[in-house]
């Protein structure tokens, strides 16, 4: 019976032999070398039929890329063509690697205002740190550490995500009236704004509030019941390409006596990227700055810059995924690739980008294939417009990334946590707050801290139910832990149990703890339970453990043989009780065993 008692309560451990062998099989697979190259196992069953959606596609979303990137591209502080370096080689890294087709990858306007504080000292940091944020993504990924974003939830990520598009909306409120403010902060930007209003640019402050609207009211043309509905689609998603279009155009026209009415984009350099290694040192005002001294100036922003790119392709993703499951690891496989590769043709940090997804799913896109339209179409524009995209009104390139910001700030999901659980508003509340008025980095940390001390407090805090149950004439505590306990919550299990028997007028001579759910426990956990055997005995009360499984309970007998007494298996609660109270020993431990023989 001891022997036997023995193996039942034995720890199991993992063979480690046979995780070996299983990881070794795993790794000489076919299915390995396809998952972490999903090319091949889309590309041979390409069909011609595929080929047109994917241009008209990749076409579409390269109008839309364009006037972005460049906009982008300024507000990181770089000069445009910056934007458009960006925007290609992602396009084409995803072919190989992305597994979703939809996704676009280039830059996003919440990867740009994230760098804006350090490239606008030098170009070579925004360059950088798209090589180490890729290094450090492809590295994650590798691992398969895609887990890890299931620890950030939706209130932060909705937090972050407007305090984000507030500070930039705001950030572009100045050049959409022709205003020129040093700073892209949220407050600064608004002082300058109310302080400089006798300076507004008439012309410049007219076409931007015209393209706003224009933009705005395009977006909801495709909500018009008559006519062709494909071609009120197509003319919504080409809303961006016109405003930049018309702008130009008009800002082209009226220049020709020699008087701009607009301020513009000015001089981009004309050519594509040369293909090199990404800087590692670089020379700010004449003085040179080492590897090390451009890592300290970065600072945190290599930590949070590759968790919201992670957070942003994963969730886009998720988003339109299309009932497949999305495997998180291989998306950062491929995000990892992504800015890597673009840091050889001087990109900065790029992401999914949620717009140009979007167009790209509406547009109907078969494969990732479409990408490769998209970048051919970047680099063309790089190669034979950028004299044309000299006269780009600044005010054209505000109004469209206000317009693209105003549809990420979602009031509606304030109103949706609000009816679902109220208490979900603190995480949002503390991330918005502090993204705003402090920064986004340390915003979003702010925001998972907040939503640890809701784990850590629940687990400290698990849900116990006391009842005093009267079973045949004998009263007994029965107690019902309704989640799993682990060392944080195993001084709680103890104090409310002897709390509630000292406060009991009765006597109660045996405590039962329910068991059904408590899957697992640690050391912790298991040297408070013999504990609380000891206090319940100086109040002259059993302690027994009722339905655990062997698992847990042998956590407890490994550390001490003679607890295997409390615990009973098979028995309902009225049984249990019955054999406590009338066993001359009070214990039916070997009881217990021999029936489970």
């Amino acid at each position: 019976n001891l022997d036997f008692a023995d193996n039942l309560y034995r720890e199991q451990l993992p063979n480690m032999d046979s995780l070996l062998r299983q990881a070794e099989r795993k790794l000489c697979r076919p299915a390995t070398i396809t998952n972490k190259f999903p090319i091949l196992t889309w590309l041979p069953r390409y069909r011609s039929a595929y080929l047109v959606q994917d241009f008209i596609a990749g076409f579409t979303v390269g109008l839309t890329t364009i006037p972005q990137a460049i906009a982008y591209g300024v507000v990181a502080g770089l000069e445009p063509q910056y934007g458009l370096y960006s925007a290609f080689m992602g396009c084409f890294m995803y072919i190989v690697f992305g597994s979703c087709k939809d996704v676009t990858i280039a830059t996003t306007a919440i990867m740009a205002l994230m760098v804006n504080q350090y490239a606008t000292i030098s170009p070579d940091y925004a360059v950088l740190v798209c090589f180490l944020a890729g290094s450090i993504i492809l590295l994650l990924g590798l691992l398969n550490m895609g887990v890890l974003v299931r620890f950030i939830s939706i209130p932060v990520i909705t937090g972050f995500t407007m305090a984000a598009a507030t500070t930039i909306g705001s950030a572009q409120i100045n050049n959409l009236v022709g205003l020129q403010s040093k700073s892209n902060d949220l407050l600064p930007s608004w002082k300058f704004f109310f302080t400089h209003l006798p300076s507004i640019r008439r012309w410049d402050a007219l076409l931007g509030v015209v393209t706003l609207v224009f933009l705005l009211v395009m977006k909801q043309v495709t909500k018009i019941k008559w006519g062709h509905r494909l071609f009120w689609k197509y003319l919504s998603l080409s809303r961006n390409a016109l405003a930049v279009i018309f702008g130009t155009f008009l800002a082209y026209i009226l220049s020709r006596d020699g008087n701009q009415p607009f301020r513009v984009t000015g001089n981009i350099t004309a050519g594509v990227p040369p293909f090199r290694l990404p800087p590692f040192s670089t020379t700010v005002d004449g003085e040179y700055v080492s590897f090390g001294d451009m890592i300290s100036t970065v600072g945190a922003s290599l930590g949070s810059i590759p968790m919201i790119a992670i957070l942003e392709i994963v969730a886009i993703s998720k988003a339109f995924s299309k009932g497949k499951i999305v495997d998180a690891s291989q998306e950062m496989i491929a995000l990892g690739m992504c800015n890597i590769m673009g840091s050889f043709v001087l990109s900065m940090p790029v992401t999914g980008s949620f717009t140009r997804t979007a167009v790209n799913n509406a547009s109907g896109v078969q494969t990732p294939l479409g990408g490769a339209v998209t970048g051919a179409l970047v680099l063309m524009a790089l190669a034979f417009l950028t004299q044309t995209f000299y006269f780009i009104p600044k005010t054209t390139l505000a109004a469209l990334i206000i317009a693209a910001m105003i549809s990420l700030v979602e009031l509606e999901k304030i109103s949706d946590m609000w009816r679902s659980k109220k208490r979900d508003l603190f995480p949002f509340l503390v991330t918005i707050l502090t993204c705003l008025f402090w920064s986004l980095e340390y915003g979003i940390l702010c925001g998972i801290a907040a939503n640890l001390v809701y784990i850590l407090y629940s687990s400290a805090r698990p849900q116990i139910v006391i009842t005093v149950e009267k079973i045949n004439g004998y009263e007994i505590a029965l107690v019902d832990v309704k989640q799993k306990l682990d060392y944080a919550s195993a001084e709680f299990l103890k104090e409310r149990v002897v709390r509630f028997l000292n406060h009991q007028d009765s006597k109660i001579q045996l405590a039962v703890i329910k068991g059904q759910e408590i899957n697992s426990i640690d050391y912790t956990v298991a040297m408070n339970v013999i504990s609380l055997r000891g206090d319940l005995k100086a109040l002259n009360c059993d302690l027994v453990c009722w339905n655990w499984n062997f698992g847990s309970a042998g956590v407890v007998c490994r550390l001490k043989t003679d607890m295997r007494s409390v615990f009973k298996f098979d028995f309902n609660l009225e049984e249990l009780v019955i054999s406590h109270f009338q066993s001359p020993s009070n214990t039916a431990s070997t009881v217990t065993i021999e029936t489970a023989q």
